[in-house]
This record gives structure tokens, C-alpha cells and sequence, in this order.
């Protein structure tokens, strides 16, 4: 039987036995959030980093993923690189593939082209799943004016067809300064005329405004039609329709409603990544790493 100095012994050393078992847990899985903060590497094209040097500004500055062109990781293999190596790099740092931004001319009116950017897309997308990268932008690169909404949604409902085969899901993306495809009402009818349960949009803040779109209408898209939102601003002085990408800003260093579109997106419910993408020649010529520092300080002040 236990005696009672025994027992007054072992409670005694029970705070110091459970400190010490503290100390040698598993660190605290990190708590979820219903956004994800990732790094468009065209941010910081202009300071010519390679990729294995953005993922480690990214995850050096607190991202938790980023989205690379497929460009940059053509680039990449064709130094003699392998697609495993390039996935160790960023599971190792902590960072995820959230998305990659490619060209194929699907959407495209022409038959002919529109099936060569097929071709191309499902070869890109073979990549992105060994990569473990699980989506892809879809812009209407290759088509022109008028683009009949009901046909373009034809071929978005083939293009989610191929993203469940290869396990890559296209990201619907409209443009603003694009002849064709310029605003969120033409990507929702397109979104609606696919008929698709796994049907995306990709929507940014430059976009949004350089298109005519505003931002009342993301109101009337369902969270589940969203999972990347790209994060910039636009200058308040330059006329609309001349703005280009390059004069892209900083979020909340704009025009935009960055309070009122947050919480926008903050009603959606499910999770959202926001992917910081910028082309300015200023934060260009600044150092990389500060660049990607304050994007991410910017993107979290509404976020």
C-alpha cells in the first residue's frame, strides 16, 4: 500500500515529469485559418532569382506557399533539375505549390488551336501533379472579341474533365485589359454555362477594377467558387482604362476597397488563398527579400 510520504512524493515530481514530456512533444500543429498567404513569383521577376532562391525568400518571410509560371519551372528542368528535386525544395522549406500560371490557347475559338492548347494543358498538367501541385490558372489566352460565353463554357466543362483525370484543377481566370475576356460577369456566365461542380473563378483586385467589373458582383459569388484570390492595387491617379499591369501597387497603398472586399471574402466561409501578384518595375528594383516581406505584412492587415 501506498504510504502517505510516497504519495506526496509523487504528486511533487508530477509538474517536473510533465514539463519534461512537454519539452520532447511534437510541436503544436499550426492553427487553421480560413486564409492562406502564397508569393506570385512575378513580384519579384525583376531581381532574375531562380526558383530554389524564391522559395527560400518565401519561406524565410512567412509564406505558406507560392505560385510559380510554368515558365520558370520549364526553366528550371532544363538545367538538368528533376521535377523531384524542385518538390523536395519546397516541401523541405515549408511551402506549398498553391498554383501555376501557364498559356495554353484552350479556350481559344479556332478549333485547331484550341486543341493544341488542350494538349499543352494536359502535358502541364502532368507536371503540376508530380510537383503536387493541385491547380492551374485558366485564362482565355488565344481567344477574340466576341467570344460566345455558352461555347467557352463548353470547353471550361472538357478542361474540368481533364483536371480530375490528372488531378489538377483549372482556375477560371479573366483579365481586364483583355479584349475578350475582361470581366467577372463574362467568367461567371462561363463558370454557370460549364454546369460543373468543380467550376473556379480567379479573381484580382487590378483585374476586378481595370476590366469595369467593380466589386460589388464578388458578392454574389459562393465560396466554394473561389479557392485563389490575387492580391494588388491599383493606383488611384492613372484614368482606368490606361492602367497596365506594371502600374500594380501594393495592397492598401491604392484605390481599391481592400476593407470592404475583405470582408467580402472573409463571409465566403471555407479557405481562400491570397496570392500577392505584382509587375512593378519599382519593387523591381528593390530587394527581393523586403519586397516579399512587406507584401505579406500588406496582405495581413486585412486578412
Amino acid at each position: 500500500m501506498t504510504s502517505r510520504r510516497q504519495l506526496l512524493k509523487t504528486l511533487a515530481l508530477a509538474p517536473i515529469a510533465a514539463t519534461a514530456a512537454s519539452a520532447h512533444a511534437a510541436p503544436a500543429p499550426k492553427a487553421s485559418s480560413q486564409f492562406k498567404f502564397s508569393l506570385n513569383t512575378s513580384t519579384i521577376r525583376g531581381q532574375k532569382l531562380s526558383l530554389p532562391q524564391i522559395i527560400e525568400l518565401a519561406a524565410k518571410a512567412g509564406y505558406d506557399g507560392f505560385e510559380p509560371w510554368m515558365m520558370e519551372i520549364e526553366a528550371y528542368l532544363k538545367e538538368g533539375n528533376t521535377i523531384s528535386s524542385l518538390k523536395k525544395l519546397a516541401s523541405d522549406a515549408g511551402l506549398e505549390f498553391f498554383d501555376c500560371i501557364g498559356f495554353p490557347t484552350w479556350m481559344a475559338q479556332d478549333e485547331e488551336k484550341s486543341k493544341t492548347g488542350f494538349a499543352q494543358m494536359e502535358k502541364e498538367m502532368g507536371i503540376l501533379a508530380e510537383l503536387g501541385c493541385t491547380r492551374v490558372a485558366a485564362p482565355a489566352i488565344g481567344t477574340e472579341a466576341p467570344l460566345d460565353l455558352l461555347k467557352a463554357g463548353e470547353r471550361y466543362k472538357k478542361l474540368l474533365e481533364l483536371g480530375r483525370k490528372t488531378g489538377v484543377m483549372p482556375q477560371l481566370e479573366f483579365w481586364g485589359a483583355f479584349p475578350s475576356f475582361f470581366h467577372l460577369g463574362q467568367a461567371m456566365a462561363v463558370a454557370a454555362a460549364a454546369d460543373d461542380k468543380d467550376a473556379k473563378i480567379l479573381a484580382d483586385v487590378y483585374h476586378l477594377f481595370r476590366g469595369g467589373s467593380g466589386f460589388e458582383g464578388m458578392k454574389m459569388l459562393d465560396g466554394h467558387a473561389i479557392d485563389i484570390f490575387h492580391m494588388n492595387d491599383f493606383p488611384r491617379e492613372i484614368p482606368r482604362t490606361e492602367q497596365q499591369d506594371k502600374d500594380r501597387v501594393m495592397p492598401g497603398d491604392g484605390g481599391a476597397p481592400m476593407k470592404e472586399l475583405a470582408d467580402t471574402l472573409k463571409s465566403k466561409g471555407g479557405q481562400i488563398i491570397l496570392s500577392l501578384e505584382l509587375f512593378n518595375p519599382t519593387y523591381y528594383a528593390m530587394d527581393a527579400a523586403v519586397v516579399v516581406k512587406e507584401g505579406l505584412e500588406k496582405m495581413k492587415r486585412f486578412f
